[in-house]
């Protein structure tokens, strides 16, 4: 790879939205907003986000608040903030919706190729797995589409009081819910990942996880956990998938990563060993890359390694490390 070559652009970058953090305990100025002629809905159906268009023309699809498909369905809604125009961007989710012959093998899958088509849409609107889309949606529809699946996902499992078992109710747009039995309140969780670019000399450390596509590797990569710094938790989790060690370690860069609430932090690490012992509960293979054949992974032409798919912030990683940019932290 040449030093010059453009990178894939990773997902969910920000895009500038304004969240319109101060409506939120609103109600009312968030109900007036809704009610404009302006102000448009995205619909959600079991995580997928409803698109339209094709190729490069492809784009979460707004509908208007009495859209069938919205009346039809009412779900959950949450107020994701004003677009540039200062007009409400609000999502629905309508998973209560039951499309006819839909692929429900596929569902929830590592990847989902299926498409759901509403009936009360055009026929080039249809829910699609955001890992597949992410890539060909512009910066403001991908950090729309995040923020809402991110947003769903954690009201779906968090319906319940943690603190005295009660159903709580959801406020403040969708960024809070609130316990009528003890006054717990509760927010939106977002769970920090490392994902770490551990290389020693020309060689670039890759992992395998159980249940991947066949021949799919990546780097490394777990949660943190409570009173832990990033640093430390990078090198606990190379050395307890690995048994390698690593030495120091610098924050290069980080992307949300909405499946289902998570934040990568992206890091760089120099390895002080190199020898491989797998724990095969986390790992099912591991194994140091050359740069000249990680050069062929990322261009489709190595036959035993598929590479981390465009848009993740592991591809990024390693794009910019074969193009010797990491220490400039681009």
């Amino acid at each position: 790879m040449e030093p010059d070559r453009a990178f894939t652009a990773m997902a969910f970058r920000d895009s500038g939205l304004d969240r319109a953090g101060d409506l939120r305990r609103d109600a009312q100025a968030r109900a007036a907003l809704a009610a404009r002629a302006g102000a448009r809905w995205l619909i959600l159906w079991r995580g997928k986000p409803l698109v339209c268009g094709e190729g490069d023309q492809l784009r979460l699809a707004r509908l208007p608040a009495d859209h069938p498909a919205l009346t039809a369905q009412a779900g959950p809604v949450v107020f994701l903030g004003r677009d540039d125009d200062g007009e409400a961007i609000l999502a629905e989710d309508i998973s209560v919706w039951a499309p006819d012959a839909a692929d429900l093998a596929a569902l929830g899958g590592f990847f989902d190729p299926s498409e759901q088509h509403h009936p009360a849409l055009p026929p080039d609107h249809r829910f699609v797995e955001l890992r597949a889309a992410m890539t060909l949606l512009s910066p403001r529809d991908q950090e729309l589409a995040a923020t809402a699946r991110a947003l769903f996902s954690w009201h779906e499992t968090h319906g319940f009081c943690a603190r005295c078992g009660a159903r709580s109710d959801m406020t403040e747009g969708g960024w809070r819910r609130d316990c009528p039995a003890c006054g717990g309140q509760h927010f939106p969780r977002t769970d920090p990942v490392v994902i770490m670019l551990v290389t020693q000399g020309n060689d670039v450390l890759l992992g395998r996880s159980p249940g991947w596509p066949p021949g799919m590797m990546s780097l490394l990569a777990g949660f943190i956990e409570p009173g832990e710094t990033a640093e430390a938790a990078v090198r606990r989790e190379v050395r307890e998938e690995t048994a390698v060690t690593v030495g120091p370690v610098r924050l290069i860069a980080s992307q949300p990563w909405p499946f289902p609430a998570s934040l990568m932090l992206g890091c760089r690490a120099e390895a002080l060993s190199t020898r491989i012992t797998l724990d095969p509960v986390e790992l099912e293979a591991a194994e140091w890359v050359s740069r000249e054949r990680m050069a062929q992974v990322m261009a489709g032409q190595d036959a035993a390694i598929r590479p981390p798919r465009p848009g993740s912030i592991a591809r990024h990683l390693l794009e910019m490390w074969l193009a010797d940019r990491v220490e400039a932290g681009e």
